[in-house]
């Protein structure tokens, strides 16, 4: 008979904790959105450089969080994840009392570096309080899961809200109060995740790639703007290409690497962060230019297009929290994936018949809610595959990898949706029906990611046998477990 555990106390309010760690860290890219050009008009930002405010938190956010996951490993995960959220604060501040772009960036940029602190130990201190309870540990990672949608919506509504009815630092402070309750509650709630694992950090190894992320990510989300074939683009790509070679050449000969590259040999790591990578670059390009559809086509504000995408939103928690665990539970990680995966590229493929002359009714509530629940069934098994396949020791590690994977395929696949929207008219200002065109096949692009990353996922994902009532723990197509360490 399968002995029971006993429960860690307060693991569930642990994972409330968590889980507002993932809802703040996603919050924080969208709640600028609605600031922007009261931030432009008081900072003296250029059109360019405006930008810059959402794409210096991205940068130094994926640039940092494999350094991020490893050093959770080395100095414990309740500790990095204390001072994620003290750098966090720090760069709120920083944001929300500039006087000039320059402070700004910087801040956004401390921002991100808090966010890539906080998303692994998160993910490991989730594994610690759940991964013996292996029932239990699907419904855990959908509650994660489901807090980064509730963030992106709910940054888009208290960023108007707090613009409208305070001022655009705000937008930043609101940070402050949040991040005081987390401190509070995270000693009583949260397993310090000492390892004991004691090693000298690898600090050349952890320059050179995030240096490597950074300069990658830079190059993304700046090559729309300069062009894909400018010569800046490409020495950019010359840049990352040599700092990553690099530092996979360090990690080869490295005694206590910060990437042990053996750990891409654990069963179905490398498939599930590579099924991350293409999800985020189908849904972030789906979700962007959404907002733009509601808002430019259709003529929405940024409050009601927030409140039209509250059904997907819902929905997608929802299937997180209830459908993908059940389907999990029963098929294993990979039926669900894959067809998460197709569901959604039917999701988007619907949604590139987008209409100038449209409504939310008919052209974007039905094929966004396809959309999401492709979203709810994907997301879960790939992200608990990712990170329950790893060493209990590399924990952090493999949560700053499926992290990593998910923001530099969010960014890369919304730097190329950006790129074919604009080819196919979105650059012509003021056409209605070139921007809609151009919206359209940006949904194509990210519908043609999704089918990838289902092939891919299908070609590459080892399959075990579903587990019956009553087999013993250790269950073939269950996820991977972590051990508990406290």
């Amino acid at each position: 008979m399968e002995t029971t555990t006993a429960a860690p106390p307060r693991r569930w309010l642990g994972l409330a904790v968590i889980a507002t760690a993932q809802f703040m860290v996603i919050m924080d890219t969208s709640i600028i959105g609605v600031a922007l050009p009261d931030m432009q008009r008081d900072l003296g930002f250029s059109g360019d450089g405006l930008t810059w405010v959402f794409n210096a938190y991205v940068v130094a956010f994926g640039g940092l969080l494999l350094a991020g996951g490893r050093l959770s490993d080395l100095f414990g995960a309740r500790r990095m994840f204390v001072t994620g959220w003290v750098v966090l604060a720090a760069g709120s501040v920083a944001a929300g009392v500039a006087a000039d772009p320059a402070t700004e960036l910087v801040g956004r940029a401390v921002q991100g570096a808090g966010s890539a602190l906080i998303a692994p130990p998160a993910l490991t201190m989730l594994m610690m309080l759940f991964g013996p309870h292996p029932t239990e540990l699907p419904k855990a990672l959908a509650v994660y899961g489901a807090a980064a949608p509730a963030g992106g919506t709910a940054g888009v509504f208290l960023g108007g809200v707090l613009t409208q009815y305070a001022t655009w630092p705000w937008v930043f402070f609101i940070n402050l109060p949040i991040a005081a309750l987390v401190l509070a509650l995270t000693v009583s709630s949260l397993p310090s995740g000492s390892t004991g694992v004691h090693a000298r950090v690898d600090v050349f190894g952890a320059v050179t790639v995030t240096g490597g992320l950074a300069v990658t990510v830079y190059a993304v989300v700046s090559a729309p703007d300069a062009g894909w074939g400018a010569a800046r683009t490409w020495i950019l790509f010359a840049i990352a290409a040599v700092l990553l070679v690099t530092f996979l050449m360090l990690q080869a000969t490295q005694r206590n690497p910060l990437l042990r590259l053996g750990i891409f040999s654990a069963p179905n790591l490398g498939a599930a962060n590579l099924a991350q990578a293409l999800l985020g670059a189908a849904w972030v390009p789906m979700w962007f230019f959404l907002n733009l559809y509601l808002q430019q086509v259709l003529g929405l504000s940024a409050f009601p297009s927030g409140a039209a995408l509250l059904p997907m939103t819902g929905l997608i928690m929802l299937g997180m929290v209830v459908l993908a665990p059940r389907v999990m539970a029963q098929l294993g990680p990979k039926p669900p994936l894959v067809g998460g995966l197709l569901i959604l590229a039917v999701g988007l493929f619907w949604l590139a018949q987008i209409d100038p002359a449209g409504s939310y009714a008919v052209d974007v509530l039905p094929a966004s809610l396809v959309s999401a629940l492709g979203m709810a069934l994907a997301f879960i098994p790939s992200l608990g595959t990712a990170i329950s396949a790893a060493r209990p020791e590399e924990g952090g590690l493999a949560s700053g990898l499926v992290s990593t994977s998910y923001q530099v395929g969010s960014a890369l696949g919304l730097a190329i949706a950006t790129a074919v929207a604009a080819a196919a008219g979105t650059g012509k200002a003021g056409d209605l029906a070139a921007a809609t065109h151009g919206y359209s096949a940006a949904f194509i692009v990210a519908a043609v990611t999704a089918l990838i990353g289902a092939a891919v996922t299908m070609a590459l994902m080892h399959t075990r046998r579903p587990v019956a009532a009553g087999e013993p723990e250790d269950r073939g197509d269950s996820l991977p477990r972590q051990e508990a360490h406290s």
